[in-house]
């Protein structure tokens, strides 16, 4: 018995450990003349530069991209944190977005936050 509960823990250690994917908390639009800035808030539950969320994108309701933000280095200890972008063009006639998450080691989450344009 000892055995088996040795190989599990042994098991466990050598398993790498599985965060969930980024989480789109809030997002603020404003618009000066033809450009756009979003503040997005994101959650992630980052453990260094193994595993970070590294990028948001904003995106038309057909999937096409309008903007993108890199993230240049994990947040271990600012959770949740807010990054801007800023200077986005948005085409005429577009009244609602995406904004999207991704973590350098999963990818683009599957949650796409809907945000109406003021």
């Amino acid at each position: 018995m000892f055995k088996r509960s040795l190989f599990a823990a042994v098991l466990a250690l050598a398993t790498p450990a599985l965060a969930d994917p980024p989480i789109i908390q809030n997002v603020v639009v404003s618009r000066s003349g033809d450009l756009w800035r979003f503040d997005v808030t994101i959650r992630h539950d980052d453990s260094g530069w193994d595993h970070y969320a590294d990028a948001w994108r904003i995106v038309g309701l057909e999937g096409q991209p309008l903007g993108m933000r890199n993230l240049a280095h994990p947040h271990v200890r600012e959770q949740p944190f807010t990054r801007s972008l800023s200077g986005v063009r948005i085409p005429e006639g577009i009244t609602e977005v995406g904004i999207q998450a991704r973590d350098n080691v999963d990818g683009w989450a599957e949650q796409i936050k809907t945000v109406r344009l003021p």
